[in-house]
C-alpha cells in the first residue's frame, strides 16, 4: 500500500541533508512548488567534459550472439576460475581471436 503524502504548506529551513530527505520523502510539494529557488546550472570542468566525451566515444556496442548452453556454461566456469565475468571472458576470446586472423593476411 502506498504512503499518502502530506500536503505541504511551505518549505521549512533544513539543518542537513537527511532531515531534507524525509521532508520530501513524506510530503507533497505540489502547492508550494513556486517556492523553490531555481538552482544554478552546474558547469563540469572542461578536462571533465573530455573524459566523458572520450568515454563515450569508446563506447561498446550491443549485439546478439547465440550460444550453446554448454558453451556459456563453460565459459563461466573458465571465467570464474580467472575471477572475471563470463562476458569480459567472451570478449578476450573474440579480441584474441581476431587479433590472431588479422595476422594472418
Amino acid at each position: 500500500m502506498a504512503k499518502r503524502l502530506q500536503l505541504a504548506t511551505s518549505i521549512p529551513k533544513f539543518t542537513n541533508n537527511e532531515e531534507a530527505a524525509n521532508f520530501f520523502e513524506t510530503h507533497d510539494i505540489s502547492q508550494v512548488w513556486d517556492q523553490l529557488k531555481p538552482v544554478r546550472p552546474f558547469k563540469l570542468p572542461a578536462s571533465q567534459v573530455q573524459a566523458i566525451r572520450e568515454r563515450y566515444l569508446r563506447r561498446k556496442a550491443a549485439i546478439s550472439l547465440r550460444l550453446e548452453p554448454q558453451q556459456i556454461a563453460q565459459a563461466k566456469r573458465i571465467a570464474r576460475r580467472k575471477s572475471i565475468g563470463y562476458q569480459t571472458q567472451l570478449r578476450l576470446w573474440i579480441a584474441e581471436g581476431i587479433r590472431r586472423e588479422a595476422g594472418r593476411r
